[in-house]
């Protein structure tokens, strides 16, 4: 059991878990999966596919044939991470094959890496195929290699990430994911929602879903009318997350900005029938209009704090989880005092955040008046401060409550749940620390919270 301050790097994912086992002479292939979940996503579609030619997954580079790298490029830390891990495949292992977000600037990796395989970019899994069958060419035993019903996923079996929409029509001056993923590419509704019961059949109990910008799921698609169960489905949004709610499984929504149709979400959430979770994960960056002008972001951070009120006043229950940017190229403390003070209004539950950095290919390096290093640490501690401050009061408000949770891990010393209020990694946990020992991964079981620390809970189960 470990107490969780949440991770402050929103960009990455839950650690890969392999447990795939091998029959003896069949072709196996290594993953290391870097990045965010959209990433995680891509290595189960890869590795999937490769189970279904008769490959083996193994957990570990020795026993592996090839190894793939599924890479992030979101920041120059998220880059030199890459090329690290890079390089110790090619140390540990000596056959790699790299892919992902990085992948979509390869002079970058073969100039530091000339020995990789092959590199491609994101989503590019005909090629990461390709690839693998010219390193480790495959051997399928059709009556051995059986692949589970609901593909090789990387994430404990309780709960998946699914993921809506490829790629991004924003201009942030901070980020080149458009540049990598390309626009939006949004997947048909009924195409999502059979992925997404298939998941809950095969036992998955919360659908994490993901995309670079959930709100506009479906604007490419012109909203397009899709055949679910005998009725008409529209790929947007709404109508996703209300048919996505009727599943058996709770539902919550990541990267989701803040345009006008998202409170048409907020009814839903505040139905007792619909698993979709009160929790918007909605990335503000910031407060002050000066600084979202230059991010190239929209700049109504007043009109945010009412709508945030609109929201609370339909769902009472809701959790905003948001991230930050502190010590971008001209913030004053000026417009960092505002953003201070917008947390004191909008008193957001779950809250991450980044020091600026620079990115290769991002117009915001160009920019005037770079912060000094010193002046954003200063800054990133202050935010950091009053974020904690504002969880640990809304946590300490929970005590006595009774609320639902989800069991994510159990040990000797207690089970690690989490509240509707808490995604898996980068928010809080709840202990139940007493009679807890008939519990298993994947309950959902009634608890009363006891007690309240900065960034988690702890409760009994009720009879």
């Amino acid at each position: 059991m470990s107490t969780n301050p949440p991770n402050l790097r929103p960009d990455l994912a839950p650690a890969a878990r392999l447990t795939d086992t091998t029959r003896p002479g069949q072709p196996t292939i290594g993953m290391v999966s870097l990045g965010c979940p959209k990433a995680l996503v891509d290595s189960e579609r890869i590795l999937t596919r490769l189970r279904a030619e008769g490959y083996g997954i193994s957990p570990d580079y020795a026993g592996a044939d090839a190894v793939i790298v599924n890479t992030c490029g979101f920041l120059d830390s998220a880059k030199a991470e890459s090329l690290e891990a890079i390089g110790e495949a090619l140390k540990e292992n000596g056959k790699v094959i790299v892919t992902g977000c990085l992948g979509a600037e390869p002079e970058y990796i073969t100039g530091v890496h000339p020995k990789v395989l092959a590199v491609t970019g994101p989503h590019q899994y005909e090629q990461v195929l390709d690839a693998v069958h010219g390193a480790v060419p495959p051997d399928p035993d059709p009556f051995v290699d059986l692949l589970p019903t609901s593909g090789i996923k990387l994430t404990p079996r309780h709960y998946s990430y699914v993921k809506i929409s490829e790629g991004c029509n924003h201009k942030c001056k901070f980020c080149i994911i458009p540049d990598m993923r390309g626009k939006l590419a949004s997947r048909p509704a009924h195409a999502v929602l059979r992925e997404a019961e298939k998941l809950v059949d095969n036992g998955v109990r919360e659908l994490l879903i993901i995309s670079q910008d959930t709100s506009a799921y479906g604007l490419d698609r012109k909203y397009d009318v899709n055949l679910w169960k005998n009725q008409e489905v529209r790929s947007h949004i709404t109508d996703l997350a209300r048919e996505l709610g009727q599943l058996d499984a709770w539902v919550r929504l990541h990267y989701v900005y803040p345009y006008p149709h998202v409170r048409d979400l907020i009814p839903l959430m505040a139905e007792s029938a619909s698993n979709l979770l009160p929790y918007l994960d909605i990335p503000f960056q910031h407060a002050h209009p000066d600084t979202l002008r230059r991010m190239s972001r929209p700049a109504a951070a007043a009109r945010t704090l009412d709508e945030i009120a609109a929201w609370r006043a339909v769902c009472p229950d809701i959790t905003l989880r948001s991230t930050f940017i502190v010590g971008y190229p001209g913030e004053t403390e000026e417009e960092f005092q505002t953003l201070l003070d917008w947390m004191d209004e909008a008193q957001l539950d779950r809250v991450g955040c980044f020091q600026y950095e620079n990115v290769a290919g991002a117009r915001s390096n160009d920019l005037p008046d770079h912060v000094p290093e010193e002046v954003k640490q200063d800054r990133w501690d202050r935010f950091m401060e009053k974020a904690q401050a504002i969880s640990e009061a809304k946590l300490a408000a929970k005590v006595g409550r009774t609320m639902q949770v989800i069991v994510d891990e159990v040990d000797d010393e207690a089970a690690t749940c989490r509240t509707q209020a808490d995604a898996p990694e980068i928010d809080g946990n709840l202990f139940i620390d007493e009679d807890f020992e008939g519990l298993k991964p994947g309950d959902i079981v009634t608890v009363e919270v006891e007690e309240a620390g900065e960034y988690d809970l702890w409760g009994r189960l009720t009879v």
